[in-house]
């Protein structure tokens, strides 16, 4: 049995720093939610590249800035944060490099779902991209959905947060996929995050019938440090 089937809401999850241990959890977890939160298999099948891709740096290059769920023995969610996007910057010129080698090699042996989410990354992954700001930190999160609870996310972004005031930070973003625009900016509003770009995404064309977009929101950890007790949102 998986561990996405076997997993319970009000399970025990323990949330704490990452350790090198965690690593193939981490990756498991991120192909297991990176389609709009389901396995990405459908849409792109080499779970080994796609989780390498998203990953590596964060679990590789800057440990101390990430955090995991852990139930039962097993990762069932994580949080990769970057506090040195210049580092990420050159560690990703020469990772991409071999990143587009491996995929040369292996495209041949693709089905035509993966060969088609290649060419959206592409030609349209940047463009489908939005702004990010430079010399801020960032994180991501991912947890699998029989463990997902507010509460939940909201220790595990909180323990990061924590993690940004002590080293002296003070903001963050996070790039996060809404299906819904303005239902989006209230929810972020409600967390202390403020909508600063949004772009529409298509490389799930084929496979989800409804808008999808990526947001790129930001958080003034001066004004307000943790996810909750920010101001209420707008009622426009």
């Amino acid at each position: 049995m998986s561990t996405a089937a076997a997993g319970r809401e009000t399970e025990v999850v323990t949330i704490r720093p990452y350790r090198a241990s965690d690593r193939e959890g981490v990756r498991r977890v991120c192909a297991d939610t990176g389609f709009l939160g389901s396995p990405i298999d459908p849409v792109f099948e080499d779970r080994e590249l796609f989780a390498d891709y998203l990953t590596s740096y964060y679990t590789d290059k800057e440990p101390e800035s990430a955090w995991v769920c852990e139930a039962g023995g097993q990762i069932v969610g994580y949080l990769t944060g970057c506090r040195k996007p210049r580092a990420k910057a050159r560690y990703h010129l020469v990772h991409n490099v071999r990143f587009f080698l491996r995929v040369l090699a292996r495209y041949p042996s693709y089905r035509a779902s993966s060969r088609r989410y290649l060419r959206w990354l592409l030609w349209h992954g940047r463009r489908e991209s939005p702004r990010s700001l430079p010399d801020t930190p960032h994180f991501h999160f991912n947890i699998l959905a029989p463990w997902r609870s507010v509460p939940r996310t909201r220790e595990l972004v909180d323990s990061f947060l924590d993690y940004l005031v002590r080293q002296g930070e003070r903001a963050v973003y996070g790039q996060v996929v809404v299906f819904d625009r303005r239902r989006g900016e209230r929810m972020f509003e409600r967390y202390g995050f403020r909508v600063v770009d949004r772009v529409p995404v298509t490389k799930y064309a084929g496979w989800f019938s409804g808008s999808v977009y990526l947001c790129t929101v930001v958080k003034d950890l001066q004004a307000n440090p943790r996810l909750y007790g920010s101001c209420p949102p707008s009622r426009e």
